[in-house]
């Protein structure tokens, strides 16, 4: 469970889309406090997940070979198919011109609770929700798996905490890198989300199968 929850976190934090629209509003007229809306709204999303989960689970984790352990197996097998099938769709189409988000003329005047949904929508779902099914084998009677899960949710917005530190301590600097880290971004945006789509879809794969053999 540690292993795939630090390469589903890992994934995560990397993805170009919600970094380049955190790059934007760090940017904007009130950035800091935007960028810290945004960032906590993305870290209660992931622990919010996680503790829909313990609650199911009541901690405790289902045994191997039984249908529910089988189930969650299954799921994790699901997203991984999606995500190797969406990576594949995504490289083989031609790219399309396009222009920065309507949002984005508006950023200046948006509010910390504009910020804050906006991070709902930019998570991805899919990703998160391999997190979810992973932290299933989570048993919370020992501290490790405690530490795992937190550390989970931690790495995947190591990325904003990252940026938004940097902000606050060297805002100058900051503004430049950041600025030069976002087009940077969004020249790469499609090889990114192709590469992390596939890597982590063929390493669900490959793990959920190895635990319906095994």
């Amino acid at each position: 469970m540690v292993l795939d929850l630090l390469v589903i976190g890992t994934a995560i934090t990397l993805g170009p889309l919600h970094n380049s629209a955190f790059i934007l509003l760090l940017s904007s007229r009130r950035g800091v406090r935007q960028g810290l809306a945004f960032l906590l709204s993305w870290l209660a999303n992931l622990i919010a997940v996680i503790a829909c989960v313990v609650l199911l689970t009541g901690g405790q984790p289902p045994t191997r070979h039984t249908v529910p352990s089988t189930a969650t197996i299954a799921v994790k097998l699901a997203i991984g198919l999606v995500l190797v099938l969406y990576g594949a769709h995504r490289r083989r189409r031609p790219p399309r011109p396009h222009g920065p988000p309507r949002w984005t003329a508006r950023i200046d005047n948006a509010s910390p609770a504009t910020a804050a949904g906006l991070a709902w929508l930019l998570q991805p779902w899919a990703m998160v929700g391999a997190g979810a099914a992973t932290a299933v084998d989570a048993d919370l009677s020992t501290l490790t798996d405690w530490l795992a899960l937190t550390g989970y949710c931690l790495l995947a917005t190591l990325s904003l905490i990252i940026m938004e530190m940097y902000t606050v301590w060297a805002p100058t600097a900051a503004n430049a890198r950041l600025n030069g880290l976002r087009s940077w971004l969004e020249q790469h945006q499609e090889q990114l989300i192709v590469t992390l789509s596939l890597l982590l879809g063929l390493w669900l794969m490959a793990r959920s199968i190895y635990e319906l053999v095994t």
